[in-house]
């Protein structure tokens, strides 16, 4: 019995060592304009090497819907999109899954496109994980808020990089300043010494 009990441990032990988690990774929501191309993005860790069966999946759940359809497979290095759904011939594959990478255009936007975007994937032997998801929100023009949010980023990238160059040039007039006192004290020093050198050797002649 013992050596049962032994030999299932090892087992599920094994079993345990070879399934690793995998962690999917979307943007949480994404903005777009009616008519405009928009990427979502997916990609994910995993502690195993980029496998050569790695597998991505997009589900499409439309605002206000309780289930949602297959949209995109990517599996066995072939891509597969759907002919038939809503996104037919508008949907591109953008990915490198080499690189982890599992994105996907969507084309010529309209706002029957509002909705929940679902990315899975696998990287064997990780294939315990949870999707990820981002919702995607078209609008006919880029909402205030919108606009107030990347203004506001703009604005801050903007201020640190004239914070740097002014803290550059700032450190580089302290340092050309002590090189230069430092300079004349020296030069200073010398020319106290050869008149005093001068003076003691025209003293006697008094």
């Amino acid at each position: 019995m013992l050596s049962v009990l032994a030999l299932t441990s090892v087992v599920l032990l094994g079993i345990a060592s070879q399934i690793t988690a995998i962690v999917v990774y979307t943007s949480w929501e994404r903005h777009a304009l009616v008519g405009s191309d928009v990427r979502l993005s997916c990609s994910f860790f995993s502690w195993q090497w980029t496998s050569p069966d790695v597998t991505f999946s997009w589900h499409y759940r439309p605002d206000g819907a309780k289930e949602g359809i297959a949209i995109f497979h990517y599996v066995g290095g072939a891509a597969y999109v759907d002919n038939k759904g809503p996104f037919r011939d508008r949907l591109e594959f953008v990915g490198n899954p080499s690189r982890r990478d599992g994105s996907i255009l969507i084309k010529n936007l309209d706002f029957s496109d509002n909705g929940t975007f679902t990315c899975d994937a696998k990287n064997p032997p990780d294939i315990a994980g949870r999707p990820s998801s981002v919702r995607l929100l078209v609008f006919e023009k880029v909402p205030v808020q919108a606009g107030v949010i990347t203004g506001a980023i703009i604005g801050v990238v903007l201020g640190l990089l004239i914070l740097i160059v002014a803290i550059y040039y700032l450190m580089r007039f302290l340092v050309a300043r002590r090189v230069f006192s430092l300079s004349m004290s020296k030069h200073g020093k010398k020319g106290k010494g050869k008149e005093g050198s001068q003076q003691k050797q025209a003293g006697p002649l008094k």
